[in-house]
């Protein structure tokens, strides 16, 4: 088994992981890392290779000589332009192919040209139908007051236009804790949710984690949470009625996050005649409140 041996950087939200001794890249995983790149990435890609393979073919009917009636000798501005139509399969008929040499390398670059074009529009097609969950979550946590107790509050609102169903909600909490051996270890914790599936997700809610002796965040403050370097993950994972198919989204927080004796501000608004009014341009803001 081959590995490389510079290190493979592996992002999951704030954290970064620099992965060492795995193994080599495989050709088979270009197909996740193009699916990977933002469009613009994407793009740039696209039109990177176009222009590399129009270059390699344009430079194979230069070094042809008379390869190709039309074409001024020695021209690579002609082959280059020659090469773009070829690959294209467009034809102008100013230029073609005049002898056995100029036949193959047209050949091969039609061929190219095909396997590209296949290749890209299923690439394409795949970014495009791939169903997306547009979440988005609340800058920080708040712990406050909630019924008498204290309780751990975090805002998820669905930007769709319509209404996500079986939604499922999960919040996960991890912190170093000492060991009786010595040394520090890290442990994760699911916090049990006031409710943790909703069947109809049209717009804005409020995840809610009663902080009780059973919790792992019972007696916890600022400072503890930050010596335990604590960090939390809120998971959505639904369905998109129109598709349908399943989505899913993720947002973590660190110890810096989390906010004591704040709760999120009101945004609903009774409009009456079963309306309700959503701002979702308050989504992220705070108020005191006494612990």
């Amino acid at each position: 088994m081959k590995r490389t041996r510079n290190p493979v950087s592996v992002r999951s939200g704030q954290l970064e992981f620099l992965n060492l001794n795995t193994e080599k890249w495989d050709w088979r995983d270009a197909y996740q890392w193009l699916l990977g790149l933002s469009w613009p990435r994407f793009a740039a890609f696209v039109a990177a290779i176009y222009v590399l393979l129009n270059l390699l073919f344009a430079a194979l009917y230069t070094i042809g000589g008379d390869c190709v009636a039309g074409m001024r000798r020695g021209s690579f501005l002609d082959a280059f332009f020659f090469s773009v139509q070829t690959l294209a399969t467009v034809g102008y008929g100013h230029m073609y192919p005049s002898n056995l040499y100029g036949h193959i390398v047209t050949t091969l670059e039609i061929m190219s040209g095909l396997f590209l074009l296949a290749v890209i529009t299923g690439l394409i097609f795949v970014r495009f139908s791939r169903p997306t969950a547009r979440m988005v979550f609340s800058k920080s946590i708040v712990i406050a007051p909630l019924n008498g107790r204290p309780t751990l509050m975090l805002r998820i609102g669905n930007l769709r236009q319509r209404s996500m169903v079986e939604a499922e909600f999960r919040i996960m909490f991890s912190r170093d804790e000492p060991l009786v051996e010595g040394g520090d270890f890290r442990y994760f914790y699911y916090l049990k949710l006031q409710f943790d599936r909703l069947t109809p997700f049209p717009a804005v809610l409020t995840l809610r984690h009663v902080i009780d002796e059973e919790s792992p965040l019972h007696g916890a403050t600022p400072r503890l949470l930050e010596t335990g370097r604590a960090f939390l993950v809120a998971s959505v994972v639904g369905i998109d009625p129109v598709i349908p198919a399943a989505v899913q989204t993720q947002q973590d927080y660190t110890w810096r996050d989390i906010r004591f004796g704040e709760r999120f501000v009101e945004i609903y608004t009774d409009n009456g005649d079963g309306k309700l009014t959503v701002d979702y341009g308050r989504l992220h803001e705070t108020e005191p409140v006494d612990l």
